[in-house]
């Protein structure tokens, strides 16, 4: 197996999209300025959502305006809708994303449909950026766990995954969205989804509510995914999943896999020094 990971950084939009004190718009483009000194090759830089629901946002079109695009690098969008697509399109970014969930309670607190309804509302989006040339990637929400309907069926989240991959989804992000999962349900759901998903069509995005997300990676790495959502600080959480901590931090990913002598990519030194950087931010703003 490749000895490389993929860490693809979610700390500009999942990262600060659940702050309650706004972050500066400047704050945010130097924070994406930063993290393209690091070594990514792709980062989440903003999503094009109603600032009624995700107020944070609201500033998507000025922060791509904004940053110094690097070589190499894919900025990307989260797009709820075709009307969201059009704005990420319009503001170019590299590549969209659009997120289903695999249980029907957080469906419908999140995007106020079903499951069902859901991939109807997600297709015109595929079909258009096909149409655009830009790639679209999936992310299955509380794929071990729900805030509403409790433990997820494995059978929804393969069911989902292999829907979104159907769908045109280049690859399919599997959210544990409020952190719950442990390492045995990890290996339970992937042993699921890998029987309907290649595996190299498959990524973590872990939540550390529980202290559990890099022994949760570790778990998947052994099952054969070698690409990992993370926020830089640990940022993060989700407005309709109360309790949720943050994101797994992209340091502490960064640093397990050298240890483990997987290469990231990632220059450490660099994602320290912006990981101080957006914590004094924040504190700032909250100040």
């Amino acid at each position: 197996m490749s000895k490389k990971l993929n860490i693809f950084e979610m700390g500009p939009r999942d990262g600060l999209q659940n702050e309650k004190t706004l972050i500066p718009t400047a704050s945010k483009i130097e924070l994406i300025n930063r993290l393209s000194e690091c070594g990514f090759e792709k980062i989440e830089t903003s999503s094009f959502v109603s600032p009624k629901w995700v107020p944070q946002m609201a500033d998507a079109a000025e922060v791509f305006a904004g940053i110094a695009r690097k070589p190499g690098i894919r900025y990307t969008a989260l797009t709820p809708n075709i009307k969201g697509y059009e704005r990420a399109k319009a503001s170019g970014a590299d590549e969209v994303a659009i997120f289903a969930s695999a249980s029907e309670g957080f469906s419908q607190k999140n995007i106020n449909c079903s499951i069902e309804e859901s991939f109807d509302r997600f297709a015109p989006i595929v079909e258009a950026a096909k149409a655009d040339g830009i790639p679209v990637r999936g992310y299955v929400s509380c794929v071990v766990e729900c805030p509403y309907d409790g433990p997820t069926p494995v059978e929804n989240t393969a069911m989902v995954s292999e829907r979104l991959l159907q769908m045109g989804c280049y690859e399919v992000s599997l959210g544990d969205t409020i952190g719950a999962a442990t390492p045995e349900t990890t290996e339970a759901m992937l042993d699921a989804v890998l029987k309907v998903v290649p595996v190299e069509q498959l990524a973590g995005h872990f939540h550390d509510t529980k202290d559990l997300a890099l022994a949760n990676i570790m778990s998947s790495i052994k099952m054969g995914l070698r690409t990992f959502d993370s926020a830089i600080g640990g940022l993060g959480g989700c407005p309709y999943a109360p309790g949720a901590k943050g994101n797994v931090s992209t340091l502490a990913v960064a640093k397990m896999a050298k240890l483990l002598d997987y290469d990231t990519g990632l220059d450490i030194e660099k994602l320290e020094q912006t990981q101080e950087f957006i914590l004094s931010i924040k504190e700032a703003a909250a100040a």
